[in-house]
């Protein structure tokens, strides 16, 4: 944990739910196997659940599998608010972000270690993107703490003072190893800062803080969170445009897959696990679900 995030808020940071770390490794297995298969076998016949009295196409098998979690993910808000369960209005924000981190990942999953430093013209590599994104997402945190911590201040500085951020991570380091660590960092960076800052009530949400140097309050900066992902998932698919890479079918489907389990982790990202405890079940059921799809999937 960055020590400027853990010096201005309190602990401990609350994980998230078991299950939904479980449901994200079930879906980084099924999205390994799907990415097999090629554009060539979609229209191929998929015997859904079995039944050979069907024509349904392969392809289905990408929006069965959507289709499951979004299900599963009114299930679980559903189940939720039946325990009255109230969420907090910090975590409102942070469950925005998680479904934009996962629209990330789904744009990201195609990718390998040698994409990372494909010159990209005048525009930056994959490499220099993710280190930003990371770098970024990091800063919303610890700032955003930051500010919050010095509510009872007086003045309102125009800016962070040069010292709040020393020994801050440098931008240029979280881009550092392979995708796949690049890719783990970002989660870790998320979930902590939903672990410190998902606590907030509406009068943490109203603290002054800034943004860009324009003044703005806490809430602001946390919605930031989830826009910032998003700003750059869409240069994320920019860069590739420039490097003339030009996704499958497949891999559009893949990241529809990625979109709706961020949605369904939303729901109950940001929760202290034992409040959201009720989702629980859901999503480990829905998890298993889309795998049991992916089994029946895979070309023969």
């Amino acid at each position: 944990m960055d020590i400027l995030l853990e010096r201005t808020t309190q602990g401990p940071t609350v994980p998230p739910l078991p299950e939904i770390l479980q449901a994200r490794e079930a879906l980084r297995l099924a999205v390994a196997r799907l990415f097999a298969i090629d554009d060539v076998d979609l229209p191929r016949r998929w015997m859904w659940r079995g039944d050979p009295t069907g024509s349904a196409e392969l392809r289905y098998g990408f929006y069965r599998s959507a289709e499951l979690l979004d299900a599963a993910a009114g299930r679980a808000a559903a189940a939720l608010e039946a325990a009255g369960t109230e969420r907090t209005a910090g975590s409102r924000p942070l469950a925005q972000a998680t479904a934009a981190r996962w629209e990330l990942h789904g744009a990201l999953a195609g990718l390998s270690d040698d994409d990372l430093d494909r010159p990209a013209g005048d525009e930056w590599s994959l490499r220099q993107t993710l280190a930003h994104i990371v770098h970024v997402q990091r800063a919303y945190g610890s700032f955003t703490a930051w500010w919050h911590a010095r509510a009872a201040e007086p003045d309102f500085p125009a800016e962070v003072p040069d010292e709040v951020g020393e020994g801050f991570p440098e931008e240029e380091a979280d881009g550092h190893g392979s995708l796949a660590e690049i890719r783990e960092r970002l989660d870790t960076v998320v979930d902590t800062a939903a672990g410190r800052l998902g606590r907030f009530d509406d009068d943490d949400l109203a603290v002054r803080a800034r943004w860009s140097g324009y003044g703005v309050d806490v809430g602001f900066r946390l919605r930031r969170m989830a826009s910032h992902l998003r700003e750059h998932t869409v240069q994320v698919d920019k860069t590739l445009a420039l490097l003339g890479d030009q996704p499958r079918e497949v891999d559009r489907l893949v990241r529809l897959v990625h979109g709706a389990f961020g949605r369904m982790e939303a729901t109950a990202f940001a929760l202290d696990p034992a409040v959201a405890a009720p989702a629980a079940p859901i999503i480990i059921a829905a998890a298993a679900e889309v795998s049991e799809v992916v089994d029946s999937l895979e070309p023969a």
